[in-house]
């Protein structure tokens, strides 16, 4: 298992250069920079926004900028952010672990909720149940996560149950402990539960079908014949290896879940990445935009390494196989 991990390890690395290569040369090709909005306040002259560029290194061919980025963002030295006049790495500090709770969040809302509705519509196919379930993700999965989120914003504001912005209340840091995480579940509610809302609409039709093929096969007959109860049959046979599939798909809903979390954090104004990338890119704040993308391909691909890591530990079969090829 240790080996297999390096081996995924070392695959990030071409994996982040050619994410990274790629957007610095899309972002480079858009016309105009930072320093061409400074170019229209009088005050400021030619010769001052010309050592700017020297010292932000941008009179420099583009793969000059690009590795010497790169060299420092290997490190963690993501550059200094021209809009806010800050270094990148301390603004992304304080809005990365806003994000990763909206997402982490909603995530575990959607599974936690699309495991136990996908089994009761397969325990109970054509049911009324089943009907009604199907439905539901059938009308989800056609409602865009940004609309729903503009619906339950205005209902939000018309009805004042639920905050409108912020990830905090005024005199949070004054709280005790449990009020702090009341106050932050209070506002995570809205964004999250769009997100898990449009994410489980998927999941449970696959829950349903892959539960409805796992309950028709043969190693669920033979434990029913051998005497085990319904609820051991289900649980412990059909759901476990139903699940397998669902391991790999956890790696792109952090991926679907961190993508619409930008969106919907755009729109009810919670401060995550997504709010500071719209910023970055209105700006034309290249390192600020680059730093972003950086930390967001890591999480994205140590997400599908968590998903990987935990099939092979539930499937030996695909853990035997991965020995295998990292011994050839």
């Amino acid at each position: 298992m240790i080996l297999y991990i390096l081996k995924r390890l070392l695959q990030m690395i071409p994996l982040i250069v050619g994410i990274t290569f790629l957007s610095f040369v899309i972002i480079q090709m858009a016309p105009g920079d930072y320093l061409d909005q400074l170019r229209m306040n009088p005050q400021i002259s030619e010769s001052t926004i010309e050592k700017l560029k020297q010292t932000y290194g941008l009179d420099q061919p583009i793969l000059i900028q690009y590795f010497k980025w790169l060299s420092n963002a290997l490190l963690f030295d993501l550059g200094f952010s021209f809009s806010y006049n800050m270094p990148v790495l301390d603004l992304i500090k304080d809005r990365v672990p806003n994000t990763l709770f909206l997402s982490i969040t909603s995530g575990l809302l959607a599974w936690l909720l699309a495991v136990p509705l996908g089994i009761i519509a397969a325990l109970r196919p054509n049911s009324i149940i089943d009907r009604f379930i199907q439905v539901f993700s059938f009308t989800f999965m056609s409602l865009p996560s940004f609309f729903l989120a503009f619906l339950l914003l205005f209902f939000a504001v018309k009805t004042g149950l639920l905050p409108t912005g912020g990830a905090t209340s005024p005199g949070y840091e004054s709280m005790p402990f449990w009020e702090k995480v009341l106050d932050r579940l209070w506002h995570v509610s809205l964004p999250a539960f769009v997100l898990a809302i449009t994410s489980l609409a998927g999941l449970v039709r696959l829950v349903r079908s892959a539960m409805i093929e796992a309950l028709q096969s043969e190693y669920v007959l033979f434990a029913r014949a051998k005497g085990l109860t319904e609820k051991q049959v289900v649980l412990k046979h059909a759901l476990r290896n139903a699940l397998n599939p669902f391991i790999t798909i956890l790696g792109f809903e952090i991926a679907s879940l961190l993508s619409g979390a930008a969106l919907v954090e755009i729109i009810v104004n919670w401060p995550g990445m997504g709010m500071l990338m719209l910023d970055a890119v209105l700006s034309q704040d290249l390192y600020l935009v680059m730093g972003g993308l950086y930390i967001g391909s890591i999480m994205l691909i140590i997400g599908n390494l968590i998903a990987d890591l935990l099939l092979a530990k539930l499937d030996p079969r695909i853990r035997q196989r991965e020995v295998e090829g990292i011994l050839k």
